[in-house]
């Protein structure tokens, strides 16, 4: 199968297959004429990384996750703590993301949206609600 045909199969773009090839988490063979030619495996290789991409894992952790996908002797254990490792990542960043929220909310609230030039947003932004 070619690329464009391998794309809409996996939900990826042609440019995102090419780039897994160079960094290489997928080795397409190649036709006489040079061109990529993918297999089934090359077909679900590429739909796990889709996935694993959706939920977030960067390239390291999917070249780690696709070495077990492909190793029927794997731990699970290993499996579990990448996938552990990770969901901790993204609990940090929710409360990250809470604590942004919550200073910026403050910041909206304190101010009223005049004509005057005197803002809290761009005061706090600027560090001076925290010096005054």
């Amino acid at each position: 199968m070619n690329i464009s045909q391998v794309a809409r199969q996996c939900g990826l773009p042609p440019k995102t297959i090419r780039y897994y090839e160079e960094i290489g988490l997928i080795r397409p063979s190649r036709t006489p004429a040079g061109y990529r030619s993918f297999s089934e495996a090359d077909a679900r290789r590429l739909a796990f990384l889709a996935r694993a991409r959706r939920l977030g894992f960067g390239i390291d952790e999917c070249r780690a996750l696709l070495d077990l996908y492909e190793d029927q002797r794997r731990s699970a254990a290993e499996v579990r703590r990448i996938a552990a490792a990770h969901l901790a990542e993204i609990d940090r960043r929710i409360d990250e993301l809470r604590q942004m929220r919550a200073a910026l909310a403050d910041l909206v609230a304190r101010c009223h949206g005049q004509d005057r030039p005197d803002c809290p947003i761009i005061d706090g932004l600027a560090g001076e609600a925290e010096r005054g």
